[in-house]
């Protein structure tokens, strides 16, 4: 075999692999700084602002059926949220793990303004618009399921959402452990 088709075939074959794990890689980073991002701007509410949700109409009997609920979780506030949250990766930068080759999404702009260390984090506009358009396309297709596990306080959202509900990082499950 001539080797310039030897060159073509094994392009032919691994090419493939590596845009689908660069596509779940970015789709998986995406979605952890999704969730990332949304747990930030919920705790940053005051938890003693509230909402008012249920029906305005009257009852027969005068009431109404009104309840108050905490601003933070509510569907209203995490709905703007979802709208918003993907301009935040443009603060993220790639970084690739030496020994699996994998990406992953930090952080490159703390929150609070602390020094952070960016040793081997790839920083650019691609990275970036990338990012975001990812996590646009996953807050849309998944809106109801982060709306779901986000309303409430619950434990392991990145996890359970990422992993098991949706299957965006299910690669993570599959990577073998050296130390078993």
């Amino acid at each position: 075999m001539p080797p310039a088709l030897g060159l073509a075939v094994a392009l032919a074959v691994l090419l493939p692999t590596a845009c689908a794990r660069r596509s779940q890689d970015l789709h998986c980073g995406a979605c952890r700084a999704l969730v990332d991002e949304l747990e930030w701007e919920i705790a940053q509410v005051d938890p003693r602002k509230t909402i008012q949700m249920g029906s305005f109409r009257i009852n027969p009997d005068g009431s109404q059926s009104v309840v108050e609920v905490p601003y933070a979780r509510s569907e209203a506030h995490l709905t703007e949220l979802l709208e918003r949250v993907c301009e935040k990766m443009k603060e993220y930068g790639e970084k690739v793990d030496p020994s699996t080759h994998r990406k992953s999404y930090v952080r490159v702009i703390s929150h609070d303004g602390t020094k952070m260390d960016l040793s081997g984090v790839k920083i650019d506009g691609d990275v970036a618009s990338s990012l975001k358009f990812a996590c646009e396309s996953i807050a849309e297709e998944y809106e109801d399921e982060l709306i779901e596990f986000l309303s409430h306080e619950a434990d392991n959202v990145k996890d359970r959402l990422c992993s098991k509900r949706t299957d965006l990082c299910d690669h993570a499950l599959h990577i073998p452990h050296d130390e078993l």
